[in-house]
């Protein structure tokens, strides 16, 4: 019995089309980037992006994912492995002024902006869904260090969590507009001078 791949086999690198979807989508937006801006991008045509990825809104959601395995999981380990929830806040904010303005690939950050000005709304919800995801864990590490006495028992832990993803969002928005590392790196301090003593 003969097995294999039916049909004319792939002509093209699958990782390296989906990276430079990646990219594409990181520059424009979900909404923005049409079709043939994708299959330009890539270097295959419709046919062959709509076998190997599916629709449009699938090949974002697998660039989402490559995404964050690649350039937004900074957040989830520095949470991880800081002491306290401050540190760790601090290290997410000095790491993405780094991430948001390094010239190897588009400024800020894709699941910030890539949602700006969609009226798909189930991209737009599932972008959102990822972003409270990161507040509340925010949210729960702060708590924790309340309980713990790290910070006082008055911190309002929902509200420092989302001040904390509103400069993050900003720095994002900020460093598409041309901010430099150095720019948001001061404000990062600057934020964490808002943190409870």
């Amino acid at each position: 019995m003969v097995t294999g791949q039916r049909g004319r086999p792939r002509s093209f690198d699958r990782d390296a089309a989906l990276d430079k979807a990646l990219t594409a989508f990181w520059e424009r937006g979900y909404e923005a980037t049409s079709i043939s801006d994708l299959t330009r991008a890539m270097g295959i045509g419709a046919p062959s992006l709509y076998a190997a990825f599916g629709d449009k809104r699938k090949l974002f959601d697998e660039v989402v994912l490559v995404y964050g395995g690649r350039y937004g999981d900074f957040a989830s380990v520095a949470l991880a492995e800081e002491p306290t929830a401050r540190t760790a806040i601090g290290r997410i904010l000095r790491e993405a002024a780094e991430i948001y303005t390094d010239p190897a690939h588009p400024p800020g950050c894709l699941v910030i902006s890539a949602a700006v000005n969609t009226t798909a709304g189930e991209v737009a919800e599932a972008l959102r869904v990822r972003r409270e995801a990161n507040l509340a864990a925010f949210e729960s590490r702060i708590r924790a260090d309340v309980a713990s006495g790290e910070l006082p028992a008055d911190t309002d832990a929902h509200a420092l969590a989302r001040y904390c993803g509103a400069v993050l969002q900003g720095m994002s928005v900020q460093s598409r507009d041309g901010a430099t590392r150095e720019e948001l790196e001061a404000v990062a301090e600057t934020a964490l001078r808002a943190w409870p003593a």
